[in-house]
């Protein structure tokens, strides 16, 4: 899940992960601070977002059920937003080329990946090009708007049933 669309709960237990794998201080809480401050820019409308999920990945178990219905709930939400696309591509898609890792785009002229020991900046025009190419693949297969949201919450339908109850 992209840090820009994580609720401040899903973000908090992906960093923990990562206090836990690099034995590294724990500042999750500013951490957490400086991620939902970034996503402020969701709600410019002179910026433009367009994330491509796969379904799959929604479907990770990398935190409570309780935690990951409310980002679900969130993903649906944030894909209302005027100026923000989301796409996810279905777990039944065939792919010419595979999601092999995560990347994010910036602005055609970056491409960030990161690795379970790196951040990687790519700015070779070439590189850029291959995963823009990439990218477009990737939105192609997607679905968008009603199409998404309905796969978002055919997962979150089958996780409800792992979450613990109002009742309890």
């Amino acid at each position: 899940m992209p840090g820009m669309l994580q609720t401040p709960e899903y973000a908090r237990a992906r960093l923990a992960q990562g206090v836990i794998l690099y034995n590294v201080n724990n500042d999750i809480n500013e951490a957490v601070q400086a991620r939902m401050k970034r996503q402020e820019l969701l709600y410019r409308p002179d910026k433009k977002f367009h994330f491509v999920i796969t379904e799959t990945a929604l479907r990770l178990r990398l935190c409570a059920p309780e935690v990951m219905l409310a980002q679900l709930d969130r993903l649906v939400s944030i894909s209302t937003l005027p100026n923000v696309r989301v796409g996810i591509i279905g777990a039944d898609a065939q792919y010419v080329v595979g999601p092999w890792h995560g990347f994010w785009l910036r602005d055609n002229d970056r491409v960030r990946v990161e690795t379970f020991s790196a951040e990687l900046n790519l700015v070779q025009v070439p590189e850029i090009a291959l995963y823009s190419k990439i990218f477009e693949q990737f939105a192609g297969m997607a679905s968008y708007g009603r199409s998404a949201r309905a796969i978002i919450t055919s997962v979150m339908k089958g996780l409800a049933s792992e979450a613990p109850s109002d009742d309890e």
